[in-house]
């Protein structure tokens, strides 16, 4: 999903992205900034192509995408790319989907705020 789609006096950069799946900041080299929420993640190969800094949102109750994290964190550090990680106590991976058992209103809340305040901070208006 892309959001802030700029006029044509902007730049035509993606603004944002919020997606599930951090591999799609592997495939957007334009992308401003990008939070994925608890989504595998890519080969950590791919973490060379990432260019946009990253806020990414983990559920600590999670173990398969957990498993995968520390590869893919050591490779985007290796790669230099901008990143910033959360994990959220007791949470469970869905936990910022209302529609499931797994629902965290605090977790969710703080998660959302967190996630304004990254795009506010690295998307320009």
């Amino acid at each position: 999903m892309r959001f802030g789609t700029p006029s044509p006096s902007r730049s035509p950069r993606p603004r944002a992205q919020l997606p599930c799946r951090i591999s799609l900041s592997t495939r957007l080299p334009d992308l401003n900034a990008g939070v994925p929420f608890y989504g595998n993640v890519p080969a950590p190969g791919d973490a060379v192509k990432v260019k946009a800094p990253l806020m990414v949102q983990l559920a600590a109750v999670d173990e398969r995408i957990n498993a995968a994290w520390p590869a893919y964190e050591s490779a985007l550090r290796n790669a230099g790319v901008k990143f910033t990680v959360y994990q959220y106590p007791g949470t469970q991976h869905g936990f910022n989907n209302d529609t499931t058992p797994r629902y965290d209103a605090a977790a969710a809340k703080l998660a959302w705020e967190r996630t304004v305040a990254f795009f506010k901070a690295n998307v320009a208006a």
